[in-house]
């Protein structure tokens, strides 16, 4: 697929079922990432990969952390936030690692671990697989960083689901340019 196509037609794909990439595949995944824009190469960004067994765990930390949140949550909605992970045969957590530095301040380190997670969803498009990226609750909560083992300078930029798109692609709205780009002067 040409590089233009691709920027232009990759699509979120909200359900997902297997495969996921291979091992190989993976590796070009996260090669694409690393290419993210990132002032003073802090590469400010790191990837947890979560898939078997792990997504089931997630599951269980994400229902921990909505109990810690809400205590009296029902058991209903405590099983819908452990069927989350489910939803893919793959998360990738992206990770923003915040670090001090006079001439890169900490929103321009969150938009490079942005960046990243964006070059997954293209290089897993490119392959022939898809993805979507989620963020929700779990993305910005206490427990759930702690229970990833993310350090006192880190935060979620999202976690990207990823496998085979299950149906079919959902249409792309039809965007006009003049609508989002004006010139200055």
């Amino acid at each position: 697929m040409d590089a233009l196509d691709l920027l232009k037609s990759r699509n979120s794909a909200a359900k997902l079922a297997s495969p996921g990439p291979s091992e190989q595949e993976l590796a070009e995944i996260f090669a694409a990432a690393m290419r993210a824009p990132d002032h003073s190469r802090l590469r400010p960004w790191r990837f947890l990969q979560i898939r078997g067994a792990g997504l089931s765990a997630l599951g269980d930390l994400f229902a921990e952390a909505a109990l810690h949140r809400e205590p009296a949550i029902g058991e209903a909605e405590l099983q819908r936030f452990r069927q989350q992970p489910l939803r893919a045969p793959l998360i990738i957590v992206v990770i923003s690692c915040i670090q001090e530095h006079l001439k890169v301040p900490r929103i321009e380190q969150q938009m490079s671990a942005a960046c990243a997670a964006h070059g997954i969803l293209l290089a897993t498009d490119a392959l022939g697989y898809a993805g979507i990226w989620r963020t929700g609750s779990n993305a910005f909560d206490a427990h759930v960083m702690a229970g990833l083992g993310l350090s006192a300078n880190e935060e979620i930029a999202g976690f990207i689901y990823i496998g085979s798109r299950d149906g079919r692609a959902k249409p792309l709205p039809a965007l006009k340019m003049a609508d989002y780009v004006k010139d200055w002067r």
